[in-house]
């Protein structure tokens, strides 16, 4: 299993950062390349790129400022866990996400789209 790591550090106060990140059903607001996002329990279906990708929520703590999920179907991949967390940092933020995934060949792929997605997110929340 491979890892990987995006992270980014925002001006926004972390509480604020968390609200968005933090809200399992609302990625599509943020993460660029999405169509659809459609949450049934603790599942959600992204539609993006001529997928349907099924992703389960693995934890959600607002205390600790992170949320877990796993694709579980719709991309090729045997195991993938993913992980984002917002602290404090300077006067603002600091948001990892941060990557297990099976195969191996998967992870940078998806490390840079993480990546993208978190310069998108900096860029929607600071205008």
């Amino acid at each position: 299993m491979a890892r990987g790591r995006a992270e980014i550090e925002l001006s926004q106060q972390p509480q604020a950062v968390w609200d968005v990140v933090g809200d399992f059903s609302g990625i599509g607001k943020w993460m660029p390349g999405i169509e659809s996002c459609v949450v049934d329990g603790d599942e959600r279906i992204i539609k993006m790129m001529g997928m349907n990708v099924t992703e389960r929520l693995e934890g959600r703590d607002d205390d600790a400022r992170t949320i877990s999920y796993r694709i579980v179907g719709g991309v090729p991949v045997v195991n993938h866990k993913a992980t984002i967390s917002v602290t404090s940092a300077g006067s603002g933020c600091l948001v990892v996400w941060d990557l297990d995934v099976d195969p191996d060949d998967l992870a940078g792929p998806m490390q840079s789209m993480y990546q993208q997605a978190l310069e998108a997110l900096k860029g929607q929340l600071e205008g």
